[in-house]
C-alpha cells in the first residue's frame, strides 16, 4: 500500500509540473497584432459577441464601446449597453499603454482605479472594420465591429483564429443590436 501511494505521489510530482509548464506555455503563446494606430482605432465599436463575464451580466443588447485618444496619450473609454428592462447603462474608464508598448497592441483599462485589466488586440481588420480583444488568461474575449453586425462567414473565421489562440469559443454570446 505504502509503495502504491509513493508511486502515485512520484507520478503526480512528474505530471503536475509538466501540466503547469504546458499551461504556462499555452498562455504565453497568445499573439497580438503587429501594431495598432490608436487614432484609427478610436471611435465607436459595436460588440458583435463576447465570452460571458460577470460585469456584463446585465447587458441584454445594444452593447458598444467608444474610445477617444486624449492629449496625454491615454484613452477615454465609454462602454454602453441596454439592460433587460430597456434602460441604457454606461461605464466610463481610461486605458493606457501596457508598459513600453510601441506597437500599441497591449493596453491596460480601468473602470475603477486602482484595478486595471488587460486589453490585448489579438486580431484586427486592416481597414479597422472589426477587431478582437482578449487577454492572456483567456477568460475574456470580445469581437467588435464598426457596424452592428458581421457576416456569419467572417465571424466564423474570426472564431477559428481565436481558437488557435487557445480560446474556448463555445460559450460566446452573440450581441443583439437594434
Amino acid at each position: 500500500m505504502r509503495n502504491g501511494v509513493t508511486l502515485l505521489l512520484m507520478l503526480l510530482a512528474t505530471i503536475l509540473p509538466a501540466t503547469t509548464v504546458a499551461a504556462a506555455e499555452r498562455q504565453a503563446a497568445m499573439q497580438v497584432v503587429p501594431s495598432v494606430d490608436l487614432n484609427r482605432y478610436a471611435g465607436k465599436w459595436y460588440e458583435i459577441a463576447r465570452l460571458p463575464n460577470r460585469f456584463q451580466r446585465d447587458c441584454a443588447s445594444d452593447t458598444s464601446a467608444t474610445y477617444e485618444v486624449r492629449p496625454d496619450g491615454k484613452i477615454s473609454v465609454v462602454n454602453a449597453c441596454r439592460n433587460s428592462e430597456g434602460r441604457m447603462k454606461t461605464a466610463k474608464g481610461t486605458a493606457r499603454l501596457a508598459g513600453n508598448n510601441e506597437p500599441n497592441t497591449k493596453l491596460k483599462v480601468t473602470f475603477f482605479w486602482p484595478f486595471y485589466g488587460n486589453y490585448w488586440i489579438i486580431d484586427l481588420d486592416p481597414d479597422y472594420k472589426w477587431a478582437v480583444v482578449g487577454e492572456p488568461g483567456r477568460k475574456y474575449l470580445w469581437v467588435l465591429g464598426r457596424e452592428p453586425d458581421l457576416e456569419d462567414a467572417l465571424y466564423q473565421e474570426i472564431l477559428e483564429r481565436a481558437k488557435k489562440q487557445g480560446y474556448d469559443v463555445r460559450p460566446m454570446i452573440r450581441t443583439k443590436q437594434s
